[in-house]
């Protein structure tokens, strides 16, 4: 697929709407672009948190696929009828929900089982891969609940939400892994606030 831009500046937006993939306007205020840019934000987010790893990790180039997904799931929601549940492409390598979901398990377990089981919360901090990778599953996390309130105003396929909350789910790992395999991680001290 070829894409041309030939301009950013097009005033479009100056009267706070904006257009939709199929041409509609709607205000950018709506559940949909409320969804769309929380779903930006992740993938910007992940952006960030891909400078903390090697260029030669399998989780690089893991973050980078989940990018291109978030994109995907970005150009599902900005065309109403193409996030309906019998949406089967998300493109970009996936055939669909299921095999996207799948992969992110897996990626999830290859690294879940090199890591101590939890017996405390973890704080967002360590090191600072694993502080940018716990943004990032705040992140994901609050595109998720984007997508939700979507959801009551209008279709949503159900495929979307599952990619999403798998992957706030191997954020969370990726952070321990980055905070060697949860070695590192800075557990929650009950009642030692200031």
């Amino acid at each position: 697929m070829s894409i041309r831009i030939d301009r950013i500046v097009t005033r479009g937006g100056d009267g706070g709407q904006t257009s939709l993939g199929d041409g509609t306007r709607v205000d950018k205020s709506s559940a949909r672009i409320e969804a769309l840019g929380a779903v930006d934000e992740a993938n910007a987010t992940i952006g960030v948190l891909r400078l903390h790893l090697s260029p030669t990790s399998p989780d690089e180039a893991c973050l980078a696929r989940m990018q291109s997904l978030l994109f995907d799931i970005g150009g599902m929601l900005c065309v109403p009828e193409n996030g309906t549940p019998d949406t089967e492409a998300l493109i970009d390598g996936f055939q669909g929900g299921d095999e996207a979901v799948a992969f992110i398990e897996e990626a999830t377990e290859r690294l879940r089982v090199r890591q101590e089981p939890l017996r405390s919360f973890v704080l967002p901090a360590g090191s600072a891969g694993a502080a940018h990778a716990h943004l990032a599953r705040t992140v994901v996390r609050r595109a998720e609940r984007r997508v939700v309130a979507l959801r009551q105003e209008d279709t949503v396929s159900p495929s979307l939400l599952r990619c999403l909350n798998r992957l706030s789910d191997y954020l969370f790992v990726l952070a321990r892994h980055l905070n060697d395999d949860g070695r590192g991680d800075v557990l929650w001290q009950p009642n030692k606030g200031p």
